[in-house]
């Protein structure tokens, strides 16, 4: 069977392939065919929400027709398991189910594998293990258990279609599982240049090189990404928005990287109103104009050695998977040399501008022979309009296979070795081994209203975030409340929350700070009383001092380095005190009062 690689156009992605010939009949190269529609799925919700792996669930019934399909939204959202079996109906009934990557339930939380079991499938079918050490098996483990038959493509037999399916997997997916084997975001270098290699004429002006496709296809590629990131250069010279322009859905963070925090004080970048900017500069760095851009809500992180790696293994500790690179030649040189780009992304345009002092897309490297030039691998060329896009990887996705052992493992190899040990426990991410006890976890509550109604809520987060507008006399306050309360995950929940808080600050209720902490800690008693295993879980971290490890937010996590206030770790350790019993030790839980 023919292929190709699938165009921007109907993608952003460039990295699944397409079909070209009608369906294969052999056993082998049917499970190729579905786990790659699998893998057209999960890449559906690329980009909506971040971060969250990409999921897609494709079950096909006895008599070999598609019964149902689902793909994972975001984070807190429907399984796509879930979808499948639902839409499928009777016909799971000794279906076969197909996955591109094995499940990655939470702790406690098994919808994905409870919907396949409840289901009737009787095969499961899966693309690619999880790539994440502490989940990766689980899901395999707990099908088999159950009596189900499970194959991981590939593992049995190879040939050309099922090494084209996993490949795919594995693209789909390839920011997590850059994320888990380099601690680094998955990062593309984006760049529009002329058919002589010029990004910009002699002048500096590059309005415009590329043609109107090819910066709607930017634009996409913008919304698929956690954050965009550029130089000083570029915001003097070009002043940006970087934004996804798409009408909706995901925005990505903006990032400046300037080591001398020479920026002017007016710039697009500063306009705080749809997406918020971060800069991050050499520590010391002209003080009074960080206090300037504090001021106007821009986040400043000093940094005591700027460069590509340290900058990218922050935003990783910061929960990003994916980052656009759209800077200038020698950023582009410096992200390069440091190891941090995984993929490129070069627009050529048909035109010469010419010009011995003119800009090229990537700076010195210090190379002296063309051997050393750097090859992509997997290239693709794609005409869009009159411009010609390349892309291409310049290094190979990481293998998957764990080379760290995780402390499941590493207890099982020495017993005298617990993986909970450690005094202080952090979680941050739901993907995290104690990421159930995030704000953001997909677990349902029911809370009461003003009426003594009870009202269910997808989620911590979608409860706290509405009720900074709940009592207001205002229907666009109102509008606030019911848009999150029907918001499809926890971070889209938050996005709108802290989105209209910024742009109009009249429509919180006027004691939100005073009452904020309560809100939260009704919300959190209310998860951990409702589910069992969430008490036992935080139960069992008795003696430890729990820390929301987010190195950005000050107040309810514990920061970059340790100066944040950590007042949900405070609450969970509150009430596990309270579960427990027992008085709430001073050293864990200090004043809750703001």
């Amino acid at each position: 069977m023919a292929l190709s690689c699938l165009t921007l156009t109907a993608n952003p992605s460039s990295i699944i392939c397409k079909f070209k010939a009608s369906l294969p009949t052999a056993p082998h190269a049917l499970d190729a065919t579905y786990i790659r529609r699998a893998a057209h799925l999960a890449d559906k919700s690329a980009g909506f929400t971040s971060p969250h792996p990409n999921f897609g669930c494709v079950i096909v019934s006895p008599s070999g027709k598609v019964a149902g399909e689902g793909y994972l939204y975001a984070q807190g959202t429907a399984a796509a398991e879930v979808q499948a079996v639902k839409a499928a109906g009777e016909l799971c009934r000794g279906a076969t189910a197909y996955l591109n990557m094995e499940p990655g339930d939470c702790h406690g939380d098994h919808s994905a594998v409870s919907a396949l079991l409840q289901g009737g499938v009787k095969r499961v079918v899966v693309g690619m293990r999880h790539p994440l050490q502490h989940l990766r098996g689980n899901a395999v483990r707990a099908l088999r258990n159950q009596g189900l038959h499970v194959d991981l493509l590939g593992e049995d037999l190879t040939s050309n279609l099922i090494e084209d399916a996993q490949k795919e997997c594995l693209l789909v997916n390839a920011p997590l599982i850059c994320r888990a084997a380099l601690r680094v975001p998955f990062s593309v270098l984006k760049y529009a240049m002329t058919l002589d290699g010029k990004i910009a004429a002699t002048t500096g002006h590059a309005s415009w090189i590329s043609c109107k496709q090819s910066r709607n296809l930017v634009f996409e590629l913008r919304g698929r990404s956690d954050a965009v990131i550029v130089g000083g250069n570029t915001v003097r010279r070009d002043n940006p928005r970087l934004t996804a322009r798409h009408g909706g859905g995901h925005m990505p963070m903006r990032i400046v990287m300037t080591q001398t925090l020479d920026l002017p004080e007016k710039a697009n970048l500063w306009d705080m109103s749809e997406v918020s900017t971060i800069v991050v500069t050499q520590r010391g760095a002209r003080r009074s104009f960080q206090k300037l851009l504090a001021s106007k809500g821009v986040e400043v992180v000093e940094f005591d050695i700027l460069n590509a790696r340290e900058v990218m293994e922050y935003f990783h500790d910061r929960g990003y998977l994916s980052i656009l690179w759209e800077c200038g030649g020698t950023l582009a040189a410096s992200a390069i040399s440091s190891g941090v780009i995984h993929k490129v992304y070069a627009f050529v345009a048909p035109k010469i501008i010419g010009g011995k002092n003119a800009p090229s897309p990537v700076g010195d490297l210090g190379m002296v022979e063309m051997s050393q030039a750097l090859n992509l691998i997997d290239v693709c060329y794609e005409q869009v309009g009159p411009d010609m896009l390349i892309s291409g990887f310049l290094q190979p996705l990481p293998d998957m296979v764990p080379v760290i052992p995780s402390p499941d493992e590493t207890f099982v190899a020495d017993p005298t070795v617990s993986p909970y040990d450690s005094r202080i426990i952090f979680f941050y991410k739901t993907w995290d081994p104690y990421g159930a006890f995030s704000n953001f976890s997909p677990h349902p509550i029911q809370m009461p209203d003003e009426n003594g109604d009870y009202v269910t809520w997808m989620s911590v987060e979608h409860y706290y975030q509405a009720h900074k507008f709940i009592g207001v006399d205002d229907p666009l306050a109102q509008d606030c409340v019911e848009m999150i309360k029907s918001a499809k995950s926890p971070e889209e929940a938050a996005r709108i929350g802290r989105s209209m808080q910024k742009q109009k600050p009249y429509l919180i209720r006027s004691d939100w700070d005073n009452i904020k902490i309560d809100v939260m800690y009704r919300a959190l008693k209310c998860k951990f009383s409702i589910y069992p295993h969430l008490n036992s879980m935080l139960l069992s971290t008795a003696g430890s001092v729990l820390v929301e490890a987010s190195p950005h937010d000050l107040f309810w996590g514990g920061g970059r380095d340790g100066e944040g206030l950590n007042y949900l770790g405070r609450l969970l350790m509150k009430l596990r005190s309270e579960f427990l019993g027992e008085p709430s030790s001073s050293s864990e839980t200090p004043s809750l009062t703001v």
